[in-house]
């Protein structure tokens, strides 16, 4: 058990306790990086973390999870510390966070509320805000407490006598009736988004998005790539809307970059299926950039879980290339290693803007399997075969235009979509 000693409750920053367990299922993870990450978490939510404690036992205590002597132990550590909210590294029952809130005698949320309560601190559109505000009620839903003697409503008049309804019963009531509502505004949001994706997909212009775990350095990467200005900040959940911007391609065709949301580990269901009209994003795209923190000590249990919610939303058959971020950070033989592990992996360095010519190289290539040559007989004086000429260079890779006149013959590889939709073609000799 670690506490942070001589402090002083100068400011109104939340003190935080931080508690985790090893048992036998999860064993594997290793409680110091679990307790690590809980710790970048609380921070993100703006918590001073003043204790860390830990311990192991073959499965979790039904009432309050660490067993009785230890949350006791734990309850004087917290006093001493003087915390003012203990977070726990897992998932919490109803019953066991009313039961540690009396042992503690300060407020217990558990690694879900926490990571709800960072995004619904870094929510800043409508959309956002919609989707968090679901995913919280949901995770509420469930964990009301009342006592049915709390009447909140009696019945008046003949026929309307008797207990009525409770207010716990109209607080259900009420929460049923707000994610409704809030499940049909989203759906509209995902509508739109749809419009959207299908007006692009209209041109043929593919979508290459960008998904990977919180802090491994996406929006810095879309930025480099994109020349956009998105916030981008080495802490967790930065970015909750996606965001698409044009990128040109070194072969002159034009590709859309969308930025998503971070995945985490043990990302929590009700999260991932609020934030479903954001991820279709991820689930249409043609081509998935898995960025990757190379640093990280624990990179496979990071990638495991992004290829877990990747799997979760429907994304687990998009073809996608591993995008290795950070390898500033690392030794020549480490980095060359890692390039050479696969076919579909690049290093990169956003903060060094290193490798993004190889990157680019890389998304290019793999996009132009997905080309056909052909051969385009065009009338200049056509204002539509004019605009069709446009068409062509903006969507594939243009080897031979010859001018006779007013005449033009242009051959191109193009996307195999695309060119099934022109009708204004003939094969390549």
């Amino acid at each position: 058990m670690t506490v942070r000693r001589g402090t002083t409750r100068k400011s109104t920053v939340e003190r935080a306790a931080l508690l985790t367990l090893t048992t036998r299922a999860t064993r594997a993870v290793d409680p110091e990086t679990s307790l690590a990450e809980l710790a970048g978490l609380a921070e993100a939510a703006g918590a001073e973390v003043v204790l860390r404690a830990m311990q192991e036992r073959p499965t979790p205590d039904a009432a309050t999870v660490f067993g009785k002597g230890k949350a006791e132990d734990i309850a004087l550590a917290c006093r001493t510390a003087e915390v003012d909210i203990v977070i726990i590294d897992h998932h919490l029952s109803p019953a066991q966070a009313r039961n540690l809130e009396c042992v503690f005698g300060r407020r217990v949320i558990d690694r879900t509320e926490l990571i709800l309560d960072i995004f619904a601190l870094r929510a800043r559109t409508r959309e956002g805000k919609l989707q968090v505000e679901l995913a919280q009620l949901q995770y509420m839903l469930p964990r009301l407490v009342g006592s049915s003697e709390a009447l909140s409503r009696l019945g008046g008049g003949i026929g309307t006598r008797g207990p009525g309804e409770t207010k716990l019963e109209t607080d259900r009531r009420r929460i049923r009736h707000r994610i409704a509502a809030l499940k049909r505004e989203i759906a509209e949001v995902s509508g739109r988004r749809g419009y959207l994706r299908a007006r692009r997909r209209r041109g043929d212009v593919p979508t290459v998005a960008l998904v990977g775990y919180t802090n491994a350095g996406k929006t810095t990467l879309f930025n480099v790539l994109t020349g956009d200005n998105a916030v981008a900040s080495d802490a967790l959940f930065v970015t909750l809307d996606p965001l698409v911007r044009r990128v040109r391609l070194p072969d002159a065709r034009h590709i859309m970059m969308a930025d998503t949301v971070g995945f985490i580990d043990r990302l929590p269901h009700s999260l991932v299926a609020a934030f479903r009209a954001t991820l279709e994003e991820v689930i249409d795209a043609d081509l998935l950039l898995h960025v990757v923190d190379a640093s990280a000590e624990d990179r496979e249990r990071r990638d495991k879980a992004v290829r877990d919610v990747l799997a979760e939303i429907g994304a687990g058959q998009v073809p996608m290339l591993e995008v290795y971020n950070k390898c500033d950070r690392l030794d020549p033989r480490d980095r060359d290693r890692l390039a050479a592990s696969s076919a579909n992996a690049v290093c990169v360095s956003a903060t060094q803007q290193q490798g993004i010519r190889e990157l680019l190289d890389l998304v290019t290539s793999r996009l132009a399997m997905d080309t056909e040559a052909a051969v385009f007989e065009l009338d200049y004086t056509n204002a539509r075969d004019r605009q069709f000429l446009t068409e062509v260079h903006r969507h594939g890779q243009v080897t031979s235009q010859v001018s006779v006149g007013d005449h033009v013959t242009v051959q191109a590889g193009v996307p195999r979509r695309w060119l099934e939709k022109t009708g204004r073609m003939r094969p390549t000799t």
